[in-house]
């Protein structure tokens, strides 16, 4: 090597390295640093044969070799790029109408909150946690990290629009994974025992034990009715908190806020926080004349919406469509709302409670080093916080509270949680099914449309909405 080539090599390390080390500053990780004299020999000493098959005889190996060079250069680069910065994400529902359509793709922005150092980071790129194709787990169980995450550029503010990891998917039924696991175990639970005559009253002023041990027969005769049918429901598996199914929802609750829900306006601490501009309600709307394509498109009316009217669910719609429809004679004035989900539908599912999606709570919204006192009143609300999101275990035994084996009269939370929910209010499974989501969730923000697809149309008849191309999600209100 002469001395000009050794002056690039030398460089080409230099820079390597300085960015190297920033990055390892970045992410607070010093065990990288047993990676530099691999690095040393990519650039100067060159000891390793990286690339020996370029200097193969044997044509084949080296067209093969040279595709997968291609190939693993890529994956590792889209891993990278994927855990450290930015990620795809596709709409898959219809929760955030008319905010954010079915069938949006969007750059999600992993540097706006700060992103997780990987808790399972034995993992196929490209996937969350089902291999293509094969089915089976995308990711390896060990080795399993604490949650940590690096210094971002903000924090979730209130009505962001936030990627998150679903709360509630710990547990999933491999067949049914688009149902919450245990709002569906409770449901089938309660059915089941209706249907043999021995489902328990459950009123808010019944006491607490009697509450959980009418909830816990509930819970065994739903899971063991899951657990009966695998051809049905698949086999029950779990996920690390960071390979549970990527969802989008709104920001409507903060760490530390009391929430309430009074006639579908969110109350913060006792204020009303304004609704989004597009938020939808269901309404029981008759069409008085059929709906022309023209006016579907130019409301942005969907088949998925038409098609709940017509299964007699009530068609989402926002102010400004349930307007012009009005206005143009296809539906009567002032059509009726759809009937709300309440009860033991919404999270907290093992208390009786007589709330519903447009008049729920008060919560407290856990807060990270902020004490709540427990009661049999509230215990409900915060348990799956203390025992599934921050590994405790907790009992109640002759009226007393145990975390940890310890007599306990109030907890302080080692994290912050969030309260998310969709625009398309009487058609988003949010936090008012599911409850809260802990900050080591938090997957990052979305920053723009970058393709949009309408599921109801052709690739020659308006599949592309060229309108909502680059759309910035962060001026969405």
């Amino acid at each position: 090597m002469n001395i000009s080539t050794r002056r690039k090599a030398y460089l080409k390390f230099g820079i390597a390295v300085v960015l190297y080390l920033l990055f390892l500053l970045w992410v607070k990780s010093w065990w990288g640093l047993l990676v530099l004299p691999l690095i040393y020999d990519v650039y100067v000493t060159k000891k390793i044969p990286w690339t020996w098959w370029k200097r193969s005889q044997n044509r084949t190996t080296r067209v093969i070799m040279s595709w997968v060079d291609a190939i693993v250069f890529a994956l590792v680069a889209i891993y990278f790029l994927n855990q450290f910065f930015f990620q795809n994400f596709v709409i898959p529902s219809s929760s955030l109408e008319k905010t954010l359509l079915t069938g949006d793709y969007l750059l999600v922005s992993k540097l706006s909150y700060g992103p997780r150092i990987p808790q399972t980071p034995l993992t196929m790129p490209l996937t969350q946690n089902t291999l293509p194709v094969v089915g089976g787990k995308s990711y390896l169980e060990h080795p399993q990290w604490e949650y940590r995450r690096v210094k971002g550029l903000g924090k979730v503010e209130i009505n962001d629009i936030v990627v998150f990891n679903y709360p509630s998917g710990d547990t999933v039924a491999l067949k049914s994974q688009d149902q919450d696991f245990y709002g569906m175990v409770y449901g089938y639970g309660a059915a089941l025992l209706a249907q043999q005559g021995t489902l328990g009253k459950l009123t808010p002023d019944m006491p607490y034990e009697q509450q959980q041990a009418e909830y816990a027969r509930r819970y065994a005769a739903g899971r063991q009715y899951v657990e009966s049918f695998p051809e049905q429901f698949g086999k029950i598996i779990s996920h690390p908190a960071d390979r549970r199914e990527n969802y989008v929802k709104r920001c409507v609750g903060l760490p530390g806020q009391t929430l309430e829900i009074k006639n579908d306006t969110v109350y913060l601490d006792g204020r009303p926080n304004p609704q989004p501009e597009n938020v939808q309600f269901r309404y029981e709307a008759r069409f008085l004349m059929p709906l022309d394509e023209a006016t579907k498109k130019e409301l942005g009316i969907t088949d998925e919406e038409l098609g709940y009217l017509q299964a007699g669910a009530g068609m989402p719609m926002t102010g400004r469509v349930k307007k012009t429809l009005v206005e143009r004679g296809f539906i009567a004035p002032d059509p009726p709302r759809s009937p709300l989900s309440g009860g033991d539908e919404l999270y907290p599912h093992n208390m009786a409670k007589d709330w519903t999606t447009a008049n729920y709570g008060p919560v407290w919204i856990p807060k990270r080093g902020a004490s709540v006192e427990l009661t049999p009143d509230n215990l409900p609300v915060y348990e799956r916080c203390i025992r599934v999101y921050e590994n405790n275990s907790l009992e109640v035994k002759n009226g007393h509270i145990y975390i940890n084996g310890k007599a306990s009269s109030t907890y302080t939370f080692r994290q912050d949680y969030y309260w998310m929910m969709g625009d398309n209010r009487d058609n988003s499974a949010d936090s008012r099914f599911w409850g809260f989501v802990p900050e080591d969730h938090i997957v990052g923000k979305p920053l723009f449309v970058w393709l949009s697809l309408d599921p109801d149309y052709g690739l020659f008849n308006g599949k592309v909405r060229w309108n909502r191309l680059f759309k910035w999600v962060g001026k969405i209100k």
